[in-house]
């Protein structure tokens, strides 16, 4: 947030001063009201267990969650994935008679479909 932004939204809440030192002092609690709410974004995050990196402002923690998501969701789609892949090896059709394969694909989708049950 800059100062222009700071003072900005002083005067749209009505607050009204007259010298440079009155605009600093009003610029340091802007700051001191930012930092508290990173921090409260930080704590949470951490609470979560989530890495908090070096956000030095809320949209960097923000930005850092996202990609910690992100990649959590990879991890998991590939963990999916061959828990899938697993679900048709036990239905072992490479060993199996080209007659059955279609019965062995439909039980290797049944048993895909019953892991989204549980």
């Amino acid at each position: 947030m800059t100062q222009e932004d700071i003072l900005r939204m002083a005067r749209e809440a009505g607050i009204i001063w007259w010298s440079s030192d009155q605009t600093f002092l009003l610029t340091r609690f802007a700051s001191l009201v930012a930092a508290a709410e990173r921090e409260k974004l930080a704590h949470w995050m951490r609470s979560m267990g989530y890495a908090t990196g070096h956000g030095d402002t809320i949209e960097d923690l923000l930005d850092h969650l996202g990609t910690q998501i992100s990649e959590g969701l990879e991890v998991e789609v590939l963990m999916e994935r061959e828990a899938c892949a697993k679900e048709c090896d036990a239905t072992n059709l490479f060993d199996m008679p080209i007659t059955v394969e279609v019965a062995a694909i439909r039980k290797c989708a049944a048993a895909i479909r019953a892991r989204s049950k549980t």
